[in-house]
């Protein structure tokens, strides 16, 4: 059986690829979850906004590649692998383990679905307690450049990491904990044990084996279910650690319920289903890959 460090490095490994290559829809998606209802813009005023008004993902992407350089759509992509190391390595490489001490033994054959819900929810948990204080200082990184957030100009990653502990103290690195660990713990669980299902369930169909056609059509309905049910807490996390104003996980649920609608906890979804979606089918792609190959 792999050791626990080699199957942390090539889930860290596939985590951090999946990250590069879907950074810019998670910029998009990040911006326009924290969009809120504000009096209609001038066509001239929203062209200078820094973001698409009105817009849905695609315009938001060529709207920020316009008004702030291409390079802004991969900003936080330092702390988004960061993030991805820790909390990628943590919550796959711990999967099959904890899902072994919930079934008491050794994994061999079907395990029930409750089993992997569970193992799912464990290690989401765990690794975002971790990886909390990357998330922040990414979305923070991604929000910088929004019109209606405050204008903090951290000069890189490692800049807001320190002036976050200078200035608001090293607790504040934990910002956002609450939702982030409903977020993860939730979307973990329909990301791993839905992949984890869904293989298993294709696996028992004629025609299909173990192969690349298998993992693909595993990852998208991963990812689907992962956006479902994950993107109402996926808004309140970006927009607590976006914008400290908020005093809570409640306060910033009831506000964005009160003010903006019931919508509001799925702005962006098509941009999240983007993100989510291919990141799962490269990450689970990669991973597959690189466990043949290695492990």
């Amino acid at each position: 059986m792999a050791s626990f460090t080699a199957v942390f490095l090539s889930s860290a490994f596939a985590a951090c690829f999946a990250e590069v290559c879907t950074i810019p829809l998670d910029t998009a998606k990040v911006r326009l979850q924290l969009q809120k209802k504000t009096p209609p813009l001038s066509p001239a005023a929203a062209a200078g906004a820094g973001w698409a008004a009105g817009g849905g993902t695609l315009a938001t992407i060529i709207c920020i590649a316009r008004e702030e350089g291409v390079a802004a759509l991969w900003k936080g992509v330092v702390p988004g692998l960061h993030r991805q190391f820790l909390y990628g390595g943590l919550r796959i490489g711990l999967y099959e383990p904890v899902k072994a001490f919930f079934v008491g033994g050794a994994v061999v054959g079907d395990v029930s679905l409750l089993s992997k819900i569970l193992a799912a929810l464990t290690t989401g948990v765990l690794a975002i307690v971790v990886a909390n204080p990357t998330d922040l200082v990414k979305v923070r990184l991604q929000a910088d450049g929004k019109a209606n957030t405050v204008k903090r100009s951290y000069s890189g990653a490692l800049n807001a990491y320190s002036t976050i502990i200078r200035q608001e103290g090293i607790g504040a690195l934990w910002t956002g904990l609450g939702p982030n660990v409903a977020r993860n713990a939730i979307i973990n669980a329909a990301e791993l044990a839905s992949y984890d299902q869904f293989k298993q369930m294709f696996l028992k169909l004629p025609g299909f084996t173990d192969n690349v056609f298998t993992h693909l059509l595993a990852g998208l309905g991963a990812g689907f279910l992962a956006v479902c049910i994950g993107s109402p807490v996926d808004v309140v996390k970006s927009r607590m650690m976006g914008d400290s104003t908020y005093r809570s996980t409640f306060d910033c649920f009831t506000k964005t319920l009160k003010n903006d609608g019931p919508g509001a906890f799925y702005k962006g979804f098509i941009a999240n289903f983007c993100r989510i979606g291919s990141w799962n089918v490269i990450m689970f792609l990669t991973l597959e890959q690189v466990r043949r190959f290695f492990l």
